[in-house]
């Protein structure tokens, strides 16, 4: 069993010695090994030496996602290549990828927090796991369960999709743990219904959701139509996958084990510390990873934080849900869809106006959809109807190809979608959060 009560109910003051400790080797482990950060470090006159406490992280410049971009395919990693043992890459906006490569130790880390996560939502070393995220590319599937069987649980790897066969699986099998998207969830009890099974009598008794935005209504309607404890899980690519924070069965904001990532709360504009329990960018420094760390890395995901100790005993601070986003960037089903990667692919087709409007929604019992409704040249519409079909296919085609997922599109006449005199709304997301 995952229960590392000596860190995680450590006291703050013995917190922040190994916290110290260890970002003081961090600062000098890119600077030996990093191009970038060297240079970073240069830029503003730090050297490693400087930072002695972790109270000095504030000197240490800020990572972007662009840095990772930038770098493109190694060049924010601290390792050679060919010692790494993992890599994973999201898609991009319309350029390079962000890539994520993992050493031997990152992956016993990776594991080590994910069956911390699990341990804290309730698991019990022995029970059966339902693991419905996605395998592959994408972190979700393989970090759950690497962490699944470090902690020693049995593991039903599902994947994504096939939701008669999850269900059937779930009914032979009968995991007591479920971990997929809160919005796949839910959209199982429509086939469930079909099935004649009632979801309250399942054996799923706990579910670990993450990868997507989702609002405390979403979480009552899950747990009453399933009869089970949902909890969220947060985690991104870029800091190690999921495992990075988790709410316990208290559900009171989600414990982030700050020994191996050290979480700072900033004002998005200024880049300045928000106060206690305010709202704001969460940034993380990777204090422990060996092949491609991070530090101050901006997440753009608003949250608060406080650092009272939980009811459950941990002293580890706590993020709240997510509350927004400082950029465009929309998560459908787990997969993160930037506007810029849409307006990419709509311009590269004949006909297509610079004119757009993508509307998210998330009707209930239903997954994340995605329309996106785009001006065409007057021409089309006095042609013939299979011509505008073959548009809208060859379309959503090649969106397909470059999110990962499907979107619907709706082919509209000229200036029908509204104009602004400022900055274009492009995003109409009518998901409750």
């Amino acid at each position: 069993m995952i229960w590392e009560e000596k860190i995680e109910c450590m006291a703050p003051a013995d917190l922040k010695n190994i916290q110290s400790e260890r970002l003081k080797a961090l600062t000098e482990y890119v600077y030996k090994n990093n191009s970038v950060y060297r240079k970073k470090f240069d830029a503003i006159g730090l050297i490693p030496s400087d930072v002695k406490t972790i109270d000095d992280i504030r000197k240490l410049p800020f990572t972007v996602k662009d840095d990772m971009r930038d770098s493109y395919p190694f060049g924010l990693f601290s390792m050679p290549s060919k010692d790494l043992s993992e890599i994973h890459v999201s898609s991009g906006t319309t350029g390079n990828p962000t890539v994520v490569g993992y050493s031997k130790q990152d992956l016993k880390l990776w594991s080590n927090v994910m069956a911390r996560s699990l341990c804290c939502a309730g698991a019990l070393p022995k029970d059966t796991i339902q693991i419905a995220y996605g395998y592959g590319l994408f972190t979700g599937g393989f970090g759950m369960h690497y962490g699944a069987l470090e902690m020693g649980l049995s593991v039903l790897p599902t994947s994504s999709g096939q939701t008669k066969r999850q269900l059937k699986l779930m009914n032979d099998f009968k995991p007591r743990i479920l971990a997929c998207t809160p919005s796949y969830a839910l959209y199982m009890l429509e086939d469930a219904a079909e099935m004649k099974m009632d979801p309250r009598k399942s054996s799923w008794e706990i579910g670990v959701f993450g990868a997507e935005p989702w609002s405390e209504s979403m979480r009552h309607e899950i747990e009453d139509k399933w009869n089970m404890l949902a909890t969220d899980i947060y985690g991104l690519s870029e800091i190690i996958g999921p495992g990075v924070a988790q709410e316990c069965a208290y559900k009171d904001g989600l414990h982030i084990f700050s020994d191996v990532f050290y979480p700072e709360i900033i004002d998005p504009a200024t880049g300045e510390a928000a106060p206690e329990g305010a709202s704001g960018e969460l940034v993380i420094t990777t204090l422990t990873k060996q092949a491609i760390p991070l530090i101050r890395y901006r997440t753009r995901d608003i949250v608060s934080i406080t650092h009272q100790k939980c009811i459950c005993g941990r002293t580890s601070p706590r993020i709240s849900k997510i509350k927004g986003r400082t950029d465009d960037m929309i998560i459908i089903r787990g997969i993160n869809v930037f506007p810029s990667q849409i307006e990419h692919v709509l311009l590269s087709v004949e006909g297509v106006q610079p004119h757009y409007q993508i509307i998210v929604d998330r009707k209930a019992g239903r997954l994340d959809e995605i329309e996106i409704d785009v001006e065409v040249d007057e021409k089309f519409f006095s042609d013939e109807m299979k011509k505008l079909q073959g548009i809208e296919h060859k379309i959503q085609k090649e969106l397909e190809s470059v999110l990962s997922v499907f979107a619907k599109v709706r082919l509209v006449e000229p200036r029908s979608i509204p104009r602004s005199e400022g900055k274009a709304k492009r995003i109409i997301d009518k998901r409750t959060i």
